[in-house]
């Protein structure tokens, strides 16, 4: 299972917020190509020459109605179909959020954690950028925080995940308010029950429960 942390830097007034994310994948040097130098074909030889008349070439059939030699017919309808070739589900890729603890004391911050697992029988491609992700917390009705609020740029990745492979995107959460627009929320979240979720592009999570003292 591989682990990406994902960096979005979020700025409010007075104050800062980031999502710190990094990978143990490193984008890999460069290849380079020998250089093999061009390589000399065989020349043929000449024919020696001929001391006689030459022979006349076999005359192959034609199959009736075509014009084609019959051997040449009967290949081309006995060529095999093309298979089909299989494709990934985007409907199996499984994201899940959850939080580094259930309960958190007045000093502690949650860790919010996004992961996807490609659930498909083939290794499958999905963009698992900062472009993509998206963490909310909520309680009740009120939209407590968005990480989409105060996203300060966006990055796209992609990823090759062989079948049950998992990535996953760690979120320290400064326990701050969000609003559209980055606008700065005075008001911090109170003592209470909240519910994260997770998005990744058309992929959401199901809900995480979690308390804050």
């Amino acid at each position: 299972m591989g682990t990406l942390l994902a960096l979005v830097l979020v700025a409010f007034a007075g104050g800062a917020w980031a999502l710190v994310r990094g990978s143990a994948h490193q984008a890999a040097p460069g290849r380079t190509s020998a250089d093999a130098g061009p390589v000399a074909l065989p020349t043929a030889s000449a024919p020696p020459a001929s001391t006689g008349a030459s022979p006349t070439s076999p005359t192959t059939p034609s199959d009736a109605g075509t014009g084609m030699p019959a051997s040449a017919s009967t290949a081309a309808s006995s060529s095999p179909s093309p298979t089909p070739t299989a494709t990934c589900d985007p409907a199996k890729f499984a994201l899940t959020a959850s939080t580094d603890k259930r309960e958190y004391g007045p000093t502690e911050d949650p860790v919010l954690t996004l992961k996807v697992t490609n659930q498909n029988s083939m290794p499958c491609t999905l963009n698992v950028g900062t472009s993509q992700m998206e963490y909310l917390i909520v309680s009740g009705a009120d939209r407590i925080f968005d990480s989409k609020d105060c996203q300060d740029g966006s990055s796209d990745l992609l990823k090759t995940l062989a079948p049950g492979a998992s990535e996953t995107a760690n979120f320290p959460w400064p326990r701050v308010r969000s609003s559209e627009g980055c606008k700065p929320v005075p008001v911090k979240p109170l003592p209470g029950t909240y519910v994260l979720t997770t998005s990744l592009g058309p992929l959401d999570s199901p809900k995480a429960v979690f308390t804050l003292q």
